[in-house]
């Protein structure tokens, strides 16, 4: 590898002195409990989570909406009894990702790394041959903290981006947590200065584009042959940044975890902006077909549609209310 970064420099960020104030103490509580949960075995964290997820599941009528109508446009090949399997698979999903994001960040590597099966590392040591920096290309699963710790335990150092939350203590530690493991600054979703800086000096950013987003930088594309507002910067960022795109998705097989690595993309970007972001959807759409249940389903994907379209989750008298 030909790295230009200092891999050794990143020093872990400060407990803000609010957070040392009493009104804090009960959340400090809660922390550490969640804490020591992480030390119990995978599997069992898994199994609690699935019950969590059930009950959400069962509670969040108006995210079960959402749910269904995305699988409902995405998989309209389906059968309704396998679409409202997938629902409940999803929510379960959705249960064990977050006791598998509380893992990734607080549990020691003994307890996560074997269960971390890690497939074409040496695609993204090629991509940053040269000192060229990289876009980990991915999306948004509820496996993708795990799959951000198998990178920081594989020992390849990376950027992460981030939307900072109201919970100043949530925001304060989930940022510590990846950027302790990753080595690296996390970066704000608006930090186009600081993203490209790091790109320009060799270094690696996580990177989700399938959240929707009402920008400039986005047009209609089709996402699973339904038109979804879809980011169209990723080719332009690529470019300015003078980075190579490598494609990367965790999943959930058989109890463990896959995190694989495909090659970089060739001539990527292409110079067109439509193009590269269509190629960008199909990415996503195949490794979304590895492990449908295992995407953010609950994302409003397609609120946004073209003039003179209906809104899809507009509700309606046979609806599940």
């Amino acid at each position: 590898m030909a790295h230009r970064e200092d891999y050794s420099s990143h020093k872990p960020r400060l407990i803000p002195y609010l957070l040392y104030r009493p009104d804090w103490w009960i959340a400090w509580l809660l922390f550490w409990l969640l804490c020591a949960i992480c030390w119990l075995p995978v599997p069992w964290l898994r199994a609690f989570g699935r019950r969590i997820g059930w009950l959400f599941g069962r509670l969040a009528k108006s995210r079960r909406h959402i749910v269904r109508v995305n699988l409902e446009l995405c998989f309209p090949e389906l059968t309704s009894v396998e679409r409202e399997r997938m629902v409940w698979a999803h929510f379960e999903a959705l249960g064990m990702g977050i006791f598998e994001t509380l893992a990734a960040g607080m549990a020691p590597d003994l307890m996560v790394k074997p269960y971390l099966d890690v497939e074409g590392l040496e695609h993204l040591d090629a991509a940053h041959a040269d000192g060229h920096g990289v876009l980990l290309l991915t999306g948004h699963f509820t496996t993708l903290e795990l799959g951000a710790r198998a990178m920081c335990i594989a020992k390849r150092p990376f950027h992460a981006m981030y939307r900072p939350m109201q919970n100043r203590l949530l925001d304060y530690w989930i940022r510590r947590w990846r950027e302790r493991r990753s080595r690296r600054e996390s970066l704000p979703k608006d930090d186009l200065r600081g993203l490209l800086r790091a790109l320009r000096k060799g270094g690696a950013i996580w990177y989700g584009p399938d959240q929707t987003l009402d920008t400039p930088n986005s047009a209609f594309i089709p996402f699973f042959g339904v038109p979804a507002l879809t980011v169209t910067a990723t080719s332009r960022l690529a470019a300015m940044g003078r980075a190579r795109v490598v494609p990367f998705f965790p999943a959930r097989i058989n109890g463990r975890y896959r995190v694989r690595f495909h090659p970089a993309l060739d001539n990527f970007p292409s110079g067109d902006d439509i193009a590269d972001a269509r190629r960008v959807n199909a990415l996503l759409e195949d490794a979304i077909r590895d492990c449908p249940e295992q995407y953010f389903w609950i994302h409003r994907k397609f609120k946004y549609q073209p003039p003179g379209m209906p809104d899809v989750y507009a509700r309606r008298e046979t609806d599940d209310v």
